[in-house]
């Protein structure tokens, strides 16, 4: 069942209002509503990632060649020593020997951004870079619990 939505006003500077609406035709938002929905969010979730140990989401993208000596079998290794945190992982073969790798990690937050930097400074990959997010700004949780010693 969705939430109640409550009306307010906001003032803005004409300036402040005609740079929202730009970024508001350049991302496609529905409405100035939702863009400003979408704003706080990202500030909250910002707020909640503050905590090294809040619950957290993140995607990891990994450009690399498969050419590169040893470097999937690197790979191979680092997402074996963060297998608990990865949910998912996504191969694609680009144009010559380009290989994308995108990782869906779920976890504590210092944990995904160490698992994101050890993937992304594997030897041999070309570019990594990583998003980070809280489940919590869309009323869910990662249920991933730590019984388990921290690396």
């Amino acid at each position: 069942m969705p939430s109640r939505v409550v009306r307010l006003g906001v003032s803005l500077e004409p300036e402040l209002l005609q740079a929202l609406d730009r970024w508001i035709s350049s991302r496609n938002s529905a409405s100035r509503s939702e863009a400003l929905r979408s704003l706080i969010r990202k500030e909250l979730s910002d707020t909640v990632l503050g905590d090294p140990s809040a619950d957290a989401v993140a995607t990891v993208m990994i450009l690399y060649r498969h050419t590169a000596y040893g470097v999937q079998r690197r790979l191979t290794s680092a997402q074996h020593r963060w297998g608990e945190h990865i949910r998912s992982a996504t191969h694609f073969h680009l144009q010559g020997d380009a290989c994308l790798e995108v990782l869906v990690l779920a976890g504590k937050h210092s944990e995904l951004v160490r698992a994101a930097e050890d993937l992304r400074g594997v030897k041999g990959v070309l570019h990594g870079d990583y998003m980070l997010s809280t489940p919590k700004v869309a009323g869910g949780k990662t249920g991933h619990r730590h019984p388990h010693a921290p690396h």
